[in-house]
């Protein structure tokens, strides 16, 4: 039985840490994701995560993107979602993190200050 896997591409523009995801976000890979967005370098405050090749994400992911989003809060800073793909969305407004987190249909509307939450 093979592992599922999730690979993290990241970089800073702007201010903003961008994490681009690809793979499956599940309790095997729930640390690499969790991770990702622990950046060492606390004047990054703000985030967008890059969903568009995600193929899958259960509660693990969800219990994520709650810490991750609380923290960004608490310093003054935000988490944005980006390309988020049907199956992700739909869990995301089951447990009303829509409401929650911004979402944006591209990375240029999340990256775009005007649309700052």
């Amino acid at each position: 039985m093979s592992q599922a896997r999730l690979t993290v591409s990241e970089h800073t523009t702007a201010g903003v840490h961008v994490l681009a995801l690809a793979g499956e976000i599940d309790h095997t890979t729930a640390d690499v994701f969790r991770q990702a967005l622990t950046d060492d370098d606390r004047s990054v405050r703000y985030t967008v995560i890059d969903f568009r090749d995600v193929t899958f994400m259960d509660s693990s992911g969800i219990n994520v993107l709650v810490v991750a989003n609380n923290e960004a809060r608490a310093c003054g800073g935000w988490l944005r979602l980006a390309h988020t793909p049907a199956p992700v969305l739909q869990l995301l407004r089951i447990v009303g993190l829509d409401d929650v987190i911004p979402l944006y249909p591209t990375l240029d509307q999340a990256l775009a200050p005007e649309t700052a939450a």
